[in-house]
């Protein structure tokens, strides 16, 4: 006579084996996923610094996060004047910065990127790590920042 099913044992193991293989894959899952956050979030900052830099190139002045580039990035500063700031991914913060002496006569020309180590979350540093070539950053602690500095030749626009 035919055996029409499986035993009990041979479920067992089906399903143990099904288990390990469940706790070896699950966590693989989640580190894929952070690593596409941080990939994703190196290249956006990358593309935030350079449409702020193309919107000054083109306009001869900064403006607000929101009108020169379609990143998101948290705040409302107007970022043409020197001091004003916008943060991404809440450790990630672009400054507006002035070269002049008389700050207050002229507008911001240039931004300063900062990443704040303190406190930021793993993707959060994950993405400083990943942005270190993009930026220039030369390591992860708070005192790493890089500055870019538009124009220089004094022309008012």
């Amino acid at each position: 006579m035919k055996r029409a099913g499986f035993t009990m044992i041979e479920l067992i193991f089906v399903i143990v084996i099904l288990g390990i293989l469940a706790a070896v894959a699950i966590p693989k899952l989640s580190a894929t996923r952070d690593d596409a956050k941080i990939a994703r979030g190196a290249t956006e900052l990358a593309t935030a610094v350079g449409d702020i830099s193309s919107y000054y190139t083109a306009q001869g002045h900064l403006s607000t996060a929101e009108t020169m580039t379609n990143v998101p990035l948290d705040g409302t500063d107007d970022l043409n004047t020197s001091g004003n700031s916008v943060t991404y991914e809440g450790c990630i913060t672009i400054e507006s910065t002035n070269s002049d002496d008389n700050a207050s006569a002229s507008g911001a020309d240039g931004i300063m990127v900062k990443y704040t180590a303190d406190g930021a979350s793993k993707i959060c540093r994950g993405i400083a790590k990943a942005a270190k070539n993009l930026t220039g950053w030369t390591s992860d602690s708070a005192d790493s920042n890089k500055t870019v500095t538009f124009g220089g030749s004094s022309v008012s626009w």
